[in-house]
Order: structure tokens, then sequence, then C-alpha cells
């Protein structure tokens, strides 16, 4: 069994020696190896069972450490680093060749970012690299939000977890590059594109889904428990689907009748929903539910990353 626990030395010396770790960030724990070692980034990828076309984001200890490995090639980035580093933000920069092209799978460049959470900051002050780290689950399924969830998922198959508690954002990072010399969006998440506007302009959208992405988190179908999850009204689809034992992920103050329910947010605070979604999304899919069903939220502040992470997992209805 793998163990787990807040011992960052012992975290840095396995890290060292190109082992894999579990580690915790704001957005969701997370499946980390030296940025720098085809090795042990060929190590995630096959822990994770992830397509060597999907590539990693780079987490770093600060802004200055971006220029080992990328260019700072847009002002309007390099603000948008200033102001939300530590932070949710991912952004995308041409890479330098220390960067192995398996991180990127083989693009030009590389999502970077600074995570902001206390162990991984201090985990990452005391190695001499930076750290490629997708989400800590199986390819394809719920992101990890609690060092359990690490545990529960990957088994033996890494050495350590570092725990550094609940994830307080719950969902990953937003992606920001440059595409035709516009500011783009490339994934939705813990930063609203209100919020970027208001730092470095107009922002563009390309968070179109690929079987072919160009950065991290732009797969079609992603964050999916096994069971069936559908998406809509859901007093549409309690009507269809009110004979089986449906899981029912809801907001509010309705007091439903169903075989398993988790309440998002009574208030239809998406930030609450944020930190629960994938949590929720782990219980309704353990729940022995034959159906999960779930709403989409309004379009505003982390609901375009919410309602992003939803059609990812589940069959649209």
């Amino acid at each position: 069994m793998i163990k787990s626990g807040t011992d960052i030395n012992f975290a840095a010396q396995l890290l060292k020696k190109n082992k894999v770790v579990g580690i915790p960030t704001e957005t969701v724990y997370g499946l980390a190896a030296n940025a720098y070692a085809e090795e042990a980034i060929l190590s995630v990828f096959k822990i994770k069972n992830r397509p060597f076309f999907d590539p990693l984001i780079v987490h770093v200890s600060c802004i200055n450490q971006v220029n080992e490995i990328a260019h700072w090639h847009d002002e309007r980035l390099k603000r948008l680093a200033e102001h939300f580093w530590p932070g949710p933000l991912s952004l995308l920069l041409p890479k330098k060749t220390i960067i192995p092209d398996i991180v990127t799978s083989g693009l030009s460049q590389v999502a970077v970012r600074m995570p902001q959470h206390p162990l991984c900051l201090e985990l990452l002050n005391r190695i001499a690299f930076p750290l490629a780290a997708p989400s800590a689950n199986p390819f394809g399924y719920i992101s990890p939000t609690e060092a359990q969830h690490v545990l529960d998922q990957l088994k033996s198959q890494i050495d350590y977890v570092l725990d550094g508690g609940p994830c307080t954002i719950g969902l990953e990072s937003s992606i920001v590059g440059i595409e035709n010399n516009q500011l783009t969006l490339f994934r939705a998440g813990g930063i609203s594109c209100e919020a970027i506007e208001q730092v470095a302009g107009t922002l563009h959208l390309n968070t179109s889904k690929s079987d072919n992405p160009k950065t991290p988190g732009q797969l079609k179908s992603h964050y999916a428990p096994q069971i069936p999850m559908y998406a809509g009204p859901l007093t549409k689809l309690l009507k269809k689907w009110g004979t089986k034992k449906v899981a029912l992920l809801y907001t509010g103050t309705e007091n439903y009748n169903v075989y398993f329910k988790f309440n998002l947010s009574p208030t239809h605070n998406n930030d609450e929903i944020a930190r629960n979604m994938f949590r929720a999304f782990r219980a309704a899919d353990q729940s022995g539910a034959d159906v999960i069903l779930i709403s989409f939220v309004e379009n505003t502040g982390l609901g375009m990353a919410i309602n992003d992470r939803i059609a990812r997992a589940v069959i649209r209805d």
C-alpha cells in the first residue's frame, strides 16, 4: 500500500531519485515527477495509463524559475503570472529544450503554473527542478481532491502521497496562452474569465474538445464516473430515470426522495459547487446507484469550468 503523510523531506528524496509522488495543490492532487527526467515522466504516463499525446503541466516554485524552462513571449502572460501566481492558472509558453518532448507530447509549448498550496510550494523549494504533474488518478476517471482518493485509486503504484488536506479549489487550473496574437483560454478552470480579463484584456475562447489536444485538459471525455451520468434539467431527468436507483447531485434546499443524493451547494454558490463536485462524483459512483443525474449551473464565475467538467463526464441529456 502507498504511504501518506506530511514528510516533505521524504517526498523530496523520492523525487530526486526519479520516483513518482502524489502531491497536494489547491486545485486537485497531482501525480508528480522531475520535469527534467524522461524516465520519471514515462512512469507518470504508465501509472495513469495516460495517452502520450496528452501533455502535462509543469509546476514551478516561483516566477523566476519559468526562465529555466520557457520563454516569456508575451507581456500579457507575464502580467497574469505576476497577478495570479501562486494560484490556479497555467500559462502556455514556448518551451526550452531542457523540458523533454514527452512532457509536452512533442508540442513546442509547455503549460506552466505556480501552485498555491503551502506543502507543495515548500516541496518545490527543496528540490532543484520543477515538477510535471497531471491529476493523480487513472486516466479519464474522477480527479482526486483528498489524499485518500489517491490512495484508493493508485494502490501500490507509487511510494508516497504528501497529504495536504482537502483541495480548496477542487477544479483544475485555467489554461491561458496566445493564439493568433490573441489572449486565449484553452481550458476553463479555477480562475474566472472575468478575473483574467480585468488583468490582461479581452480573452478569446478555444476550449474545444479534441482527440488530439494542443494543451492539457482538452480531451472530449474525461473526469467520468463508471456509472452512467446524465446532465440536464433535474425535473426532466427525474421523470425519465425516476424508476431507477438514482444518485442525484443537486443544489438548493429542495428535499428530493431518491436512492442517493449529494447537495453540492444549498445556496447555489459556484465556488462551493467547484470544491464539492469531484467529491460528489466519487461518492455517487460508489453509491450503488444505476444512474447519476446532475444539472448544469449558471455560466458565471467558475460556472464555465464547472459546466466544462460536467460536459466531459456525462452522457448529455
